[in-house]
């Protein structure tokens, strides 16, 4: 190991900023953009890292009183790093004036974190909250998700400007390193038991998360050959641990947005021990790698939305590191996944975002095939070949069918079963999307903005993580959290003509009355003269106080006897029901979370159906057609 990881830095697929050749062939609008971005950061006063926001977490539970300032630093560094490689700009440490005013303040952000206190974000670090403190001590590090982002800061920013950081900032490579050192790699080496390590089989994203960052600055910062391997064996077998909780179907049950952030980087982990150890250490030959490649493609709806099961928002930010799945795509020579990876590029507008991070932004801007294949001008393409007209998900029981293959037109339903202790876990068991040419108009709110208590006891004191503000029935009760809170008797089904999931969820509810409720979900395509429909039928046994369906929609609802129809940005169903059964009622959700208002614009509506005569069983369906 010793001997293959020698001088690594040369065989990470990155040059540094004097490699000219490679860094001025990046597409002029790509440099153009960046260029521009990194003035106007260049206009704007740096984010300030305080005691007060770190404190509010505790006080308050505004994590994003700091969390937000450390990402906005963050994304500055990375931003003005970019700037300063793609313009080769350097002078001597004894220059005066603005000769190079992005790396001079890519160094200012630099020091700037390698002199705050704590790089952890509030809310994980256990030790401060064992004290009963509020001020972290800079003596006593906590290895977490700020911790891991910081540290992969440093170690891209010294790989690709190091020559111009010694002539402009001498001494400066050698406060990274001690920084990294002290409060990741030691840490990571010295405490074996992190539970982000998920040795109790319980790993998720904090995993691969943690993992390719202290990999990153093994391979860029530990100048310790022998260190240097003991630490990627640490790391190959801490990963060893993510992989082996990953569902065979490739699923992520913490939702799409956690994909970049768990699987993505398990794949860029990949990447980099293959190019660092050739063959060797080449391990991305696992057939479960196909599978979690195309986890994204099989939850895409259409545009920038996706199915969002978990804490993951229904549309993807424009900070995805895209370049990742596209090169897979071409490796494993899945041409649609490279597809639907440009396609997303596309609709974000960036190649290579920052926020993604510096070394998932160098990366992109490295590879000419990448940038070339987003930049390219082509005429406007409405073809998808990464929809397929049906997918199954068997380990987290999700199916996606969709009126038509290869396109997001007419309709396209999403469900779910599974169970109510997954990881970001909502009470949605039994859940189902409906979206009308890609947009989703019965939806999952996703995730608000996160606190102090969202991932304690209180979780479900939100009103986004309950089941009453999801898609499924409330039969004299709502859903319990816990993994034995679930669905059975889970059964998929499809041809050309029909597809549909079956699955009896009265295992998802506190004991009672509720003897059974059979959810049963079908897309029926269109045939002739017949238009395609989404049937939703709800069976139950057992004398329940009430039955309510409740139903989330996005956008303008017009509500009439046994009908409701639903519109927006173009796009429209309607839904039907037997009045004689049901009463209907819908409620106005004004939204003032930031997020939650990011996804849906001002409002969400609750449409509930209240059945009239429950008895000791019972019988509704739903049926949703497109408003054409």
């Amino acid at each position: 190991m010793t001997r293959l990881l020698s001088d690594p830095a040369g065989r990470i697929g990155v040059p540094d900023v004097t490699h000219r050749k490679v860094w001025d062939a990046v597409p002029r609008r790509v440099r153009e953009r960046l260029a521009a971005d990194a003035r106007d950061e260049l206009a704007r006063p740096e984010p300030r890292l305080t005691a007060g926001a770190w404190a509010r977490a505790a006080r308050d539970g505004d994590r994003g009183a700091y969390e937000d300032r450390a990402w906005e630093l963050q994304e500055r560094v990375s931003r003005l790093v970019l700037a300063a490689v793609l313009s080769g700009e350097a002078a001597d440490a004894t220059a005066a004036g603005e000769v190079c005013p992005h790396l001079d303040a890519a160094v200012d952000g630099l020091v700037r974190f390698a002199e705050a206190s704590t790089w952890c974000w509030a809310p994980h670090d256990r030790f401060t909250a064992a004290r009963g403190e509020v001020v972290p001590d800079a003596d006593e590090p906590y290895l977490d998700l700020g911790a891991a982002e910081v540290a992969a800061l440093f170690a891209w920013a010294d790989h690709a400007l190091g020559p111009h950081l010694d002539r402009r900032a001498p001494g400066l490579r050698r406060r990274l390193r001690r920084e990294v050192d002290r409060r990741v790699l030691t840490p990571f080496e010295e405490v074996r038991d992190w539970r982000w390590i998920g040795a109790d089989g319980n790993a998720n994203n904090w995993n691969p998360w943690i993992h390719s960052a202290v990999l990153a600055c093994a391979l860029l910062l530990c100048e310790d050959e022998a260190r240097r391997a003991r630490l990627v064996r640490l790391v190959v077998a801490g990963l060893d641990h993510y992989m082996a909780a990953l569902p065979d179907d490739g699923g992520v049950d913490e939702g799409i947005a956690y994909w970049w952030a768990g699987a993505c980087r398990v794949l860029e982990v990949l990447d980099l021990l293959a190019g660092v150890g050739g063959p060797a250490l080449d391990a991305r030959g696992l057939p479960l790698l196909g599978e979690l490649l195309r986890y994204p493609q099989r939850m895409h709806l259409g545009g920038s939305w996706y199915v969002n099961v978990g804490d993951a928002p229904p549309r993807l930010s424009g900070d995805r590191p895209w370049h990742v799945p596209y090169r897979w795509g071409e490796r494993l020579g899945l041409a649609e996944t490279s597809a639907h990876a440009v396609a997303g590029a596309r609709q974000e507008g960036d190649p290579a975002p920052p926020r993604a991070g510096l070394g998932r932004a160098l990366t992109a801007l490295a590879d000419p095939r990448w940038c070339g294949a987003v930049t390219a001008g082509a005429a406007r393409d409405e073809s998808a070949p990464w929809l397929a007209g049906q997918v199954w998900l068997p380990r987290l029981e999700i199916l996606v069918a969709r009126q038509e293959t290869a396109s997001a037109r007419g309709l396209t339903v999403a469900v779910k079963a599974g169970h109510n202790g997954e990881h970001h876990n909502h009470l949605d068991v039994g859940t189902y999307w409906v979206a009308a040419d890609g947009r989703p108009l019965v939806v999952d709110a996703g995730r608000p903005r996160y606190t102090g208590q969202t991932f304690g006891p209180e979780r479900y004191a939100a009103w986004p993580f309950q089941s009453a503000w999801h898609n499924v029935p409330e039969p004299g009760d709502t859903q319990s959290p816990g993994r034995e809170f679930t669905a059975r008797e889970v059964t998929a089904s499809g041809d050309g003509g029909r597809s549909g999931l079956s699955a009896e969820l009265s295992g998802a509810y506190p004991d009672g009355p509720l003897s059974g409720w059979r959810r049963s979900v079908s897309l029926v395509r269109a045939t002739g003269e017949a238009p395609a429909y989404i049937d939703v039928r709800d069976a139950w046994r057992g004398r329940v106080p009430y039955v309510r369906l409740r139903h989330l929609l996005s956008g303008r609802v017009e509500l009439a006897d046994g009908l409701a129809r639903v519109t927006a940005e173009g796009a429209g169903v309607v839904m039907r029901w037997d009045s004689s059964l049901c009463d209907a009622s819908a409620e106005r959700l004004e939204l003032e979370d930031p997020l939650l208002r990011d996804s849906w614009g001002a409002f969400l509506t609750r449409l509930t159906l209240t059945v009239r005569d429950p008895g000791s069983a019972g019988e509704v369906t739903v049926r949703w057609e497109s408003a054409v």
